[in-house]
């Protein structure tokens, strides 16, 4: 047990540090996507409430081990995009940003239909009234509606940013140094300790997703719309 805690333990805060790093920055591109095609799903222009639509069901139901391996083979194996500049650490940061870019373009989808059923909060009458005083679509869409849904939905948010989280393990497959690479890497090294790893990167977890929740359960308490 000290061989695996001295070979693990140096590598734990690295390897937690890129999920955490992961999670912030895929919750962030995924909200401002989510919100985008939030704004689709209701808009009132026919081609792009077909895109959003159609976007969001399939995306949705596509496995997302199968968006990072397309991101990963189509985009920089076969297409040649690299998300990152060229340097001594360019396969680590292209494969982080490439890993990025689908729990964007994955993460967005299920942002995109808690926001929806945020908008079904917000009275009817509020964007009639605003509408009756001219106001376009995107005015009504982000001064009145969206404030308000955003308020409404911050615990399911929450739960969307969990499942973030724990869906950060599958960039191992295409290499980024994370906690579920750390993981595999040392039931390589110490095969008969496997129920020890497990229990260290399950705890890590835990630690980093109870406090996910915490934080979003106070945040419902005190921001949520009062009605």
């Amino acid at each position: 047990m000290s061989a695996l805690w001295s070979d693990m333990g140096p590598a734990l805060w690295p390897a937690f540090a890129t999920t955490l790093k992961l999670t912030a920055v895929s919750a962030v591109g995924a909200l401002v996507w989510g919100i985008v095609l939030a704004g689709m799903r209701v808009s009132p222009v026919p081609v792009m409430r077909v895109f959003g639509t159609w976007y969001v069901n399939i995306v949705r139901n596509t496995p997302l081990t199968l968006i990072v391996l397309f991101c990963s083979l189509g985009l920089y194996t076969n297409l040649s995009i690299a998300l990152a500049p060229a340097g001594p650490h360019f396969v680590d940061n292209n494969n982080f940003w490439l890993a990025v870019l689908a729990f964007v373009l994955y993460t967005a989808t299920f942002v995109c239909e808690t926001l929806r059923a945020g908008f079904n909060t917000v009275p009817i009458g509020q964007a009639e009234a605003a509408r009756s005083l001219g106001l376009g679509f995107v005015q009504v869409f982000g001064v009145i509606v969206l404030p308000q849904a955003l308020r409404s939905v911050i615990a399911p948010m929450g739960s969307v940013l969990i499942a973030l989280t724990k869906n950060t393990t599958i960039a191992s497959v295409i290499g980024v140094a994370e906690a579920a690479l750390l993981m595999k890497t040392q039931i390589e090294n110490h095969a008969n300790l496997v129920l020890a790893i497990f229990a260290i990167i399950a705890v890590g977890f835990m630690i980093i997703t109870l406090t996910e929740g915490l934080v979003f359960g106070w945040l419902a308490d005190r921001f949520a719309v009062k009605r």
